[in-house]
């Protein structure tokens, strides 16, 4: 039986962080701009937590996708 890397140590990989990373900084940027495009850009009051959690999202979800499909490979 093989030793199989923790979800946390796939997770946790400098190349899955890496991707995880970019991903969130475009998709984030995109929504952010879509969905606050007002406050960023404007006269509007910034609304920080929803900030912080439209690049939190496509970071985890990222993250899941990527550890999942190691978990099959690996």
């Amino acid at each position: 039986m093989t030793d199989q890397p923790t979800i946390m140590q796939l997770a946790t990989r400098p190349k899955v962080v890496r991707s995880s990373v970019v991903v969130a900084i475009v998709v984030g940027t995109i929504l952010n701009l879509i969905n606050q495009g007002d406050a960023l850009l404007g006269d509007q009051p910034l609304v920080i937590w929803k900030l912080v959690l439209t690049y939190m999202v496509p970071y985890c979800v990222s993250t899941y996708g990527a550890v999942m499909a190691l978990r099959n490979t690996d």
